[in-house]
């Protein structure tokens, strides 16, 4: 069933008419085609069946086709905002934005999902030293300039342990704090995505902060695998005070990467660090919803409430719902009042007055709810009724809707006609909860389960909005700050150093049952030479530019030709690279099928032609050696192991050139046969061998030349 593809309905009628149509190709007896007759009747009845078995194929419901893959371990992926990182320039003093503050870039919107403190604390300098006392700083401050993108070998052509990169800043986060950086390194080679097991296959790097008894270890979070690809890195601030550091070139508050294991295939090259990041969220939130757990007096810190669209709602009892407040300033009044107060720029002060006005919050946790809507918002939150039947759906005024940040006000009467107010989260399950699903992408929820709450009326409590995919924007963007507190300072600028990640849709169903289906072909064992060859370029973790498997069935063995990318120019197999493989394929292999891994071998080619060219073409000897360079070149090519080289191909290009007339004489030859050989006039190399340009000699003439 969950292979099953839906076809295009058709009727009855049609089917009929169809296979009537179709009988004269089948035989030529029958020809009584009237009701009457009974090959009619069967024919009739079997139709018949198909179609009603089609339509029930076709309405197989939701839920159902849901819980079929979930069965196979395929569920429906959640919708989720792009994160990003962001720096900021030109704080001239410690600046609070607080949650939700919004950075427009175009017509995306990022906010912050809590509090953050802007500071003047920035890099200064960063310097790089070898291992050993006498070794002397070298200066890569130039990495931290954003308009200078030439890389550093920040642990030089030979990376060997206790070899390290010092940070010196004007401040450091408090302790406990986090300071967040983002490394940029040039990717010099497609590296397969690690396993996600926090493996470090070629490198380990110890971060420390210098502190008045020496150097003290951080607990840290590294994306990056030791500098061997791009992304974030977490440091966490230890209990230790830092000090000044003055041994390197510039004085400053030093955190430095200390090397205590290097096997790098790669050597790691910077192309920038930015430090003091803070993460924002794809997401434009019109109506949030805030909990407090004081009871008396509160403050608020919401750039939405400029528009000052408030609800306030306070638990009076432990467990019980929320009763709805008033804004009334008059203290002596008696019912369910509060009081606002505005302190500043998003700023309010709330006060309950539970002696004088006779009502007020339970302390506790929770027990002070406040809504803060837009414009637009206040217009539009309300929802409609819970009217108590299975699978009820309710339109939303909004979709694609961030799905964590979404909540509704369910709104009861008691029988004394007061109204008591509940906060429903989706999915959240209790006894004689609301119980509803949220369709995000479509703009509407839908309640499985009414419980107590039949006949209630439905609100918005709390709404952000997301794009999706389009969140995860490139990087090296400026971003605007939104609804800025006109104290912040306008000069800072708010940059990101690397992409947004994560953003999506919900998934449809659709899409979960192709990933079904393409797992049901994909190959988990090894069973072709291409399946060896997949599993092998895939590794996680490695770059391998080429594979190459031939199968020797005489001898039930597999023999793989790999070349990885590294900085070398002809590589062979590291001892780790093939320990990795190894298990990889051990893991995949027939169970009596053996594997041998084979060291790669480069061949240069020589070549040697004389080419008639035309008139007026100047260096048509260095165009025609270039060309034939690249032909040849197995190694920056998609050519692979053993892979011929043509005497016809390399002839025709040459031909083919403007500057060429017509080619006299051309020969190709390796510079051995301990790799390849030669089939007429084909360079035919070994299965693990790749080919490169050896000796070319060009000679040019031109019909001048010989009168």
């Amino acid at each position: 069933m969950l292979t099953y593809v839906t076809n295009d309905q058709k009727t009855f009628e049609e089917r009929m008419a169809e296979a009537i149509a179709d009988i004269p190709l089948y035989t030529d007896e029958w020809t009584n085609f009237n009701p009457s007759d009974p090959g009619m009747t069967i024919l009739e009845t079997v139709l018949g069946f198909g179609t009603l078995q089609q339509e029930s194929m076709d309405d197989i419901p939701f839920r159902v086709k849901q819980n079929l893959l979930k069965m196979v371990g395929f569920q429906i992926q959640k919708g989720r905002s792009a994160r990003l990182l962001l720096s900021a320039s030109n704080v001239k003093e410690e600046t609070v934005l607080p949650t939700n503050h919004k950075f427009r870039l175009g017509e995306l919107v990022f906010e912050t999902n809590r509090e953050i403190t802007l500071s003047p604390k920035c890099l200064l300098g960063v310097y790089g030293k070898k291992a050993g006392e006498d070794t002397e700083y070298l200066d890569f401050s130039t990495i931290i300039d954003r308009e200078t993108t030439v890389p550093a070998l920040v642990f030089g052509e030979n990376p060997t342990e206790q070899d390290c990169l010092y940070l010196i800043a004007n401040g450091l986060p408090e302790k406990g704090k986090e300071l967040t950086l983002f490394i940029k390194l040039k990717e010099r080679y497609n590296r397969n995505p690690s396993s996600g097991q926090n493996v470090r296959l070629f490198a380990d790097i110890v971060w420390e902060i210098f502190c008045e008894d020496g150097w003290v270890q951080m607990d840290i979070r590294d994306n990056t695998d030791a500098f061997l690809q791009s992304g974030e890195i977490r440091l966490w601030m230890p209990d230790e005070d830092p000090a000044i550091f003055t041994d390197a070139p510039m004085e400053g508050y030093a955190v430095r990467a200390r090397l205590v294991r290097s096997e790098y295939d790669v050597r790691p090259k910077l192309v920038s660090i930015e430090a003091f990041l803070f993460e924002v969220w794809q997401k434009n939130t019109i109506c949030e919803c805030h909990s407090e757990s004081r009871s008396g007096e509160f403050e608020l810190y919401s750039e939405l409430s400029e528009e000052a669209y408030i609800d306030v709602f306070c638990r009076e009892g432990r467990g019980e719902s929320y009763r709805k407040y008033a804004y009334n300033p008059v203290k002596t009044e008696k019912g369910r009042y509060y009081d606002i107060i505005r302190t500043g720029f998003g700023k309010r002060t709330i006060r309950f007055d539970k002696r004088n006005h006779g009502f007020g919050a339970e302390k506790g946790r929770d027990c002070v709810k406040v809504v803060v809507y837009t414009e637009d918002v206040m217009r539009r939150y309300s929802l409609g009724r819970v009217l108590g039947y299975d699978m009820q759906e309710i339109d939303l005024p909004y979709d694609h809707i961030v799905p964590h940040s979404f909540c509704i006000i369910a709104r009861r009467y008691l029988e004394d006609g007061s109204e008591i107010f509940d906060f429903v989260r989706p999915e959240k399950k209790d006894d004689g909860a609301l119980y509803y699903h949220l369709l995000e992408n479509d703009g509407k929820i839908v309640i499985e389960d009414a419980g107590r709450f039949i006949g209630s009326d439905l609100f918005l409590a709390s709404v952000a909005l997301g794009n999706g995919s389009d969140g995860n924007i490139r990087e090296g963007n400026t971003l605007i700050s939104d609804r800025i507190n006109p104290t912040i300072d306008k000069d800072i600028v708010f940059f990101n150093p690397g992409p947004g990640t994560g953003g999506c849709y919900r998934e449809k169903l659709e899409s979960v049952r192709r990933r079904f289906l393409n797992d049901m072909e994909k190959s988990y064992v090894a069973v072709t030479g291409a399946d060896y060859e997949q599993i092998v370029l895939s590794t996680p973790g490695l770059c391998i530019h080429k594979a190459k498997a031939q199968m020797d069935e005489a001898r039930n063995l597999v023999k793989i030709a790999v070349k990885q990318g590294t900085d070398e120019e002809y590589p062979r197999l590291s001892k780790m690279y093939e320990k990795i493989i190894h298990e990889r394929l051990e893991a995949r292999r027939l169970l009596t099928t053996r594997i041998e891994l084979v060291q790669p071998v480069y061949m240069p080619v020589n070549v040697n032609a004389t080419v008639y060219i035309k008139p007026h073409f100047e260096n048509a000897a260095a165009i025609i050696e270039e060309n034939i360079k690249k032909k040849i070149d197995y190694l920056n090519s998609d050519r692979n192991f053993g892979d011929v080289l043509r005497f016809d191909e390399v002839f025709h290009m040459i031909e083919t050139l403007e500057c060429v007339e017509y080619v006299y004489e051309l020969s190709l030859r390796p510079n051995s046969f301990a790799g390849a050989k030669m089939q007429d006039a084909d360079v035919v190399p070994d299965m693990n061998c790749l080919l490169y340009p050896g000796f070319i000699r060009i000679e040019t003439l031109t019909f001048e030349d010989e009168v």
